[in-house]
């Protein structure tokens, strides 16, 4: 069973709330609530709330499917958190020589889902045969290739040592000048 909770217009960045909602994601219920509840962030108080809806929403939809539901098996399937509007919180702030500073308040809206359903296995889990996960998984990295700019030097060298060392054109050593001797 799977219960979902939204608080919307929140105060404070989306960015800042996703550091919160990133520390709780995949825990169990109780785990996640003592992580909000002794967490410094601001956001953590209203993502506490959130999450206690959810729970709330999913001891109502168990009592309306006439299942019995343990609270302490519930864990964080979701949590997500978007960028609200930014329109009517625009400050200014005073600043030197006359001016003025602009300045975006932020909302953000969060969304928690909880689930009761087995959890995947993960992707690190370790095998169930005797074996030990970590040199294959040290293997893997080292093969890995990354993708984006930072593969584009990297392409650029495994090209170059592809080609033989006869086929590169001698155009660096002749466009060299040659020091001008008295007879020219």
């Amino acid at each position: 069973m799977e219960a979902t909770a939204s608080a919307k217009y929140l105060r404070g960045s989306a960015q800042k709330a996703r550091l919160v909602v990133d520390m709780i994601r995949g825990k169990d219920v109780s785990q996640a609530l003592a992580i909000l509840r002794f967490s410094k962030k601001r956001a953590a108080s209203s993502i506490e709330k959130c999450m206690r809806s959810a729970i709330a929403n999913a001891n109502e939809a168990a009592e309306k499917a006439n299942v019995s539901i343990d609270p302490d098996e519930l864990w964080v399937r979701t949590a997500f958190v978007d960028r609200g509007p930014t329109k009517n919180r625009r400050r200014v702030r005073p600043a030197p020589q006359g001016r003025a500073y602009r300045e975006q308040r932020h909302f953000c809206h969060v969304t928690i889902s909880l689930s009761n359903d087995e959890r995947p296995a993960a992707k690190g889990a370790k095998p169930a045969e005797g074996g030990e996960a970590k040199p294959a998984k040290l293997a893997e990295s080292k093969r890995r290739k990354r993708g984006g700019a930072a593969a584009a030097p990297r392409a650029k060298r495994a090209a170059s040592k592809e080609e033989p060392a006869a086929e590169k054109p001698a155009a660096k050593k002749a466009s060299k000048k040659k020091p001008k001797t008295e007879e020219e």
